[in-house]
């Protein structure tokens, strides 16, 4: 009697840490580490960083949205991952540099893609969870939603969630949630001005994506224009400003696509957009 053949076994491909899904030029990234509560390891950080710079480079989309996958959106930077280097000769100190670096770089990513990104929230952003939703242009959130930098409570100041999270809301509320910990709800994140819109639990990304629809049928061109000549106007001071505002909307006249909106409005009819 032949011996049974031997069966090669392989292990399951490892679970992306995160999705990707095109469609109506919109990209939807998701953040896919329920089981660690979306948590930002090192990998998912290295993954949105790629994509966005992917994303930035693609005419084809228009707007991004960013959700994430189970019950928590994101819990911030995974301190397992990072506690298992305190056994590194310098305890550490270079691998939590490499990490925050990372993760201010992807932030920073976030308001530099041409395209509008809109953050789509169910359950809780915490820390660095928090500054993702702080980082992105407009923000939708489930009624249920909470929102907390919490790092008070472990002995980690959230420093670098703090520099999105001030630029977001005014500096009162910006302290009280870094010096408090506090969980917040979605009411008073949408008062403080960290959410745009409220949506019922499991319903954000309908929300979002309405929204993203909306912008999509813009001129992404001068939606390009429009929002880096935001971010760059906000940290100037009053007459800088407005001189440099001055200029952009001098060079966004020449556009094609400004010469053509003008002209639908006044002729009374829908523009078409040539993207330049």
């Amino acid at each position: 009697m032949n011996a049974p053949a031997s069966v090669a076994h392989t292990a399951p491909p490892a679970e992306k840490v995160l999705l990707r899904e095109d469609a109506e030029g919109i990209a939807t990234l998701t953040l896919n580490r329920p089981r660690a509560r979306n948590s930002l390891s090192e990998a998912l950080l290295a993954a949105l960083g790629e994509e966005l710079a992917n994303i930035a480079a693609d005419r084809s989309i228009r707007t991004i949205i960013i959700r994430a996958s189970g019950p928590v959106f994101s819990a911030g930077h995974d301190l397992k991952e990072l506690t298992a280097r305190r056994s590194d000769p310098d305890r550490g100190r270079a691998y939590f540099k490499q990490v925050m670096d990372a993760c201010s770089a992807v932030m920073q990513m976030i308001v530099r893609v041409p395209q509008p990104v809109i953050a789509s929230v169910e359950g809780v952003a915490t820390a660095a969870g928090c500054q993702l939703v702080a980082s992105c242009d407009l923000a939708v959130a489930a009624q249920d939603s909470r929102f907390q930098t919490p790092g008070v409570h472990i002995g980690l100041f959230c420093s670098t969630p703090m520099v999105a999270l001030s630029r977001n809301v005014a500096r009162k509320h910006a302290m009280e949630m870094l010096l408090t910990g506090d969980l917040i709800s979605a009411d008073d994140a949408q008062r403080m001005g960290l959410i745009n819109r409220i949506a019922a639990p499991g319903k954000a990304y309908d929300e979002a994506l309405a929204m993203a629809r909306k912008i999509a049928s813009k001129s992404s061109a001068i939606i390009k224009i429009g929002k880096e000549a935001f971010y760059r106007q906000v940290e100037m001071d009053l007459a800088d400003a407005y001189a440099y505002a001055a200029e952009v909307m001098t060079e966004n006249m020449m556009a094609r696509d400004a010469e053509e909106g003008i002209g639908a409005f006044i002729e009374k009819r829908e523009p078409r957009w040539g993207d330049r």
